[in-house]
């Protein structure tokens, strides 16, 4: 697959994993932290504003291709 194709799908595919992600994760929020204290809050928000990096790195890694040796 030729590199400028793979960056605009993955690309694509961040956008898509960002929105996604932060929808679940407020849906989340607002069902399950209505009567949580502010430090509960914290932890969630800090966790999940942490999480979606880990499969954000497999698309860039994936957008980098294959590595040469």
């Amino acid at each position: 697959m030729p590199v400028r194709l793979r960056k605009f799908i993955g690309t694509i595919l961040i956008i898509v994993l960002v929105v996604v992600y932060a929808l679940v994760a407020n849906t989340i929020a607002v069902a399950t932290l209505g009567n949580a204290p502010w430090w509960g809050h914290l932890l969630y928000f800090l966790l999940t504003g942490l999480l979606w990096v880990l499969p954000a790195m497999v698309i860039i890694k994936w957008m980098a291709g294959p590595t040469h040796s």
